[in-house]
Parts: structure tokens; sequence; C-alpha cells
């Protein structure tokens, strides 16, 4: 099995908005640690999930027992990060929502195919 290290995901979700932040495609995945970056002069909170799909590629909303933070705070100009260690099939992703456009959400791990 071949193990590739690298950056999982990068994404800016929109205001209140669920977004996938990653999803293996066709190898399994272990993401070590999740960076969270406030880019603005205010702190914001912050959701993460960790979602079963029933068809590989299909996005997925989170349910209540998706949740593995859920309403944390990055105070004013600051980043959180977050050592998981969370394995993925392809048929899971990891989802954010944030209460404003002003925070960045970084995924690093490996793929193992």
């Amino acid at each position: 099995m071949a193990t590739t290290y690298k950056i999982l995901g990068q994404v800016i979700p929109a205001a209140t908005t669920e977004t996938q932040l990653y999803q293996p495609s066709g190898v399994a995945a272990v993401v070590s640690t999740i960076v969270i970056c406030n880019q603005a002069s205010a702190a914001a909170t912050y959701r993460i999930a960790v979602t079963t799909t029933t068809t590989a590629g299909t996005g997925a909303v989170a349910g209540t027992k998706d949740w593995i933070v859920y309403g944390a705070t990055v105070a004013a100009s600051d980043s959180t990060a977050l050592t998981l260690g969370i394995t993925l099939a392809t048929t899971n992703q990891i989802r954010v929502y944030a209460s404003t456009a002003t925070l960045s959400f970084n995924a690093f791990g490996s793929e193992v195919a």
C-alpha cells in the first residue's frame, strides 16, 4: 500500500453554510490535523462533522450524530489546530460550518491506496 501525505482539503465556507472540506476519492484516508483560522477582528464559531454518504461522491448534510465539534470559538485573528486522527473511507466526508465567512479550514493527513 502506498501512503501519500498531503493537504487533503482547504475551504472558506460562506457564513452559516455547511460545506464539504474533504472526501476521499478511490482511497482510504487519515486526517491527522484540521486547522481553523479566523481572519477577522471578531471572534467566530465553527462546527466540524464526519458524515457517511449513501453513495460515494454524493454530498450528505450532517445529522445530529455526525458533529464532532459544535459551537467552538476561534478568537479574533487567531487559529485553532485540532489533532484528531480521523479515518475515512470513500463514503465518508468531513463537513464544516462557520458563523462568518472569515474562517478558513485546512485538513492535513494521508491517503492510502
